[in-house]
């Protein structure tokens, strides 16, 4: 009777060791095989309230921002962000595209480090948000015309590979800029736009408040389309209870969430590194299985900056962890996989 107890309890343990490094193994860059995520999920869909793989499996994707490509585009390159896959398993890279503050409605050139991020993500195997990042121009219908005229190109450029994730709107804010009246007519006329060359990739849908608001989005959601997400945005520093169980009441409502945006520090990006409250949000995240993307790899001095003050101008990725900031390397060893979530 002892063996047989003794044969039991060892056979649970190794399920359980074998379901643990099952779960570990979708929260890598490149799997013990060699393949990439994009290779292993394949073209992403939305199913109920769950991003999903092709297979129709849930998956939570994991990973990091830019900065304003105008102002840190130097990071939006091949040799980062294989970096950034290898060393610091990165599933997903954002290239947030300012539109104003000196961004593509001032210098549409930007738009050539969001055209590089795409094309080393397709290289590397990772999933890629294209970002319009509005902010200071508060509104997404002020420049409509424009994001039309942006997304259609980038469907057209992009539309057949399934690396591609559109963000619309990063986020709306101020008073007359609800989602009844601002941000879902506006999602209501890009979308069309999109998948009028691509039917499938994922589109993100900005939400009131700086993308916070997604309780009220889940009121009155967009419908017609497939494939539709909505923004979460938070920092850990700041945003704690109050808008978690905002956030369970979208859930509760079925809404697909995706967190394009999140980070370390108070919503300023500075006041310090908030870990214990970060690891919550992580925690509550990976119950849920939302994807999550960290703010932003910079040099800045910021304190939600991934890199230390200075570090490595050139854009060559190879950090050493003289060279990360107290956020970076927290956030390192999060997606590494070196701290475990409750």
């Amino acid at each position: 009777m002892k063996r047989r107890i003794a044969a039991v309890s060892g056979c649970l343990i190794l399920c359980a060791f074998l379901f643990s490094c099952a779960e570990k193994d979708t929260r890598l860059s490149v799997d013990k095989k060699g393949r990439t995520v994009v290779e292993r999920y394949g073209q992403l869909q939305v199913i109920g309230p769950k991003l999903s793989a092709a297979d129709g499996k849930p998956v939570q994707l994991r990973g990091i921002s830019s900065y304003g490509l105008h102002f840190a585009g130097k990071y939006a390159n091949e040799e980062v962000i294989k970096w950034l896959r290898d060393d610091w398993n990165m599933q997903v890279w954002r290239a947030a595209m300012y539109t104003s503050d000196g961004g593509y409605l001032f210098a549409p050139a930007v738009k050539s480090r969001v055209i590089s991020s795409v094309d080393a993500a397709i290289k590397l195997g990772v999933y890629v948000i294209i970002d319009w990042h509005i902010l200071h121009d508060n509104n997404p219908l002020a420049n409509q015309d424009k994001a039309i005229a942006f997304f259609s190109e980038m469907a057209q450029k992009y539309g057949e590979y399934p690396n591609v994730i559109y963000e619309i709107c990063n986020e709306p804010n101020g008073q007359d800029v609800t989602w009844q009246d601002a941000i879902k007519p506006y999602a209501e006329a890009v979308i069309p736009a999109i998948r009028e060359y691509d039917r499938d990739n994922i589109i993100i849908v900005g939400t009131s408040t700086w993308s916070q608001d997604v309780d009220i989005a889940a009121e009155d959601p967009i419908t017609g389309y497939d494939n539709i997400m909505y923004t979460l945005h938070f920092y850990a520093g700041t945003h704690g209870d109050y808008l978690r169980e905002k956030t369970q009441r979208a859930i509760d409502k079925g809404l697909p969430l995706f967190v394009t945006e999140c980070g370390t520090t108070q919503s300023s990006g500075g006041g310090g590194v908030f870990e214990e409250e970060t690891l919550a949000w992580f925690s509550f995240l990976q119950k849920h299985g939302i994807s999550w993307v960290n703010w932003s790899l910079t040099n800045n001095g910021e304190d939600s900056a991934l890199l230390a003050y200075n570090a490595d101008r050139t854009g060559k990725g190879g950090w050493t962890e003289n060279e990360l900031s107290q956020s970076g390397k927290f956030i390192r060893r999060v997606l590494r996989n070196e701290i475990r979530l409750k």
